[in-house]
């Protein structure tokens, strides 16, 4: 699936979040669509946990 059908889709859920749901429902749906895009870098090897939760620096000294 190409990135633009991604935002699209995104764009649209976001878009009836914030109309039937107000800013708050806007919010958290934007929020989990964030957690769930992660997941899936994760999922597809692009990323790994020590990107996020590793030590302060590349060469492994604090």
């Amino acid at each position: 699936m190409s990135m633009a059908v991604v935002g699209l889709i995104t764009g649209m859920a976001l878009g009836f979040a914030g109309y039937f749901g107000g800013f708050g429902a806007f919010l958290l749906v934007a929020a989990l669509g964030a957690v769930g895009f992660v997941a899936g870098r994760f999922a597809d090897g692009d990323l790994d946990p020590g990107d996020f939760f590793g030590t302060r620096g590349r060469s492994g000294r604090r």
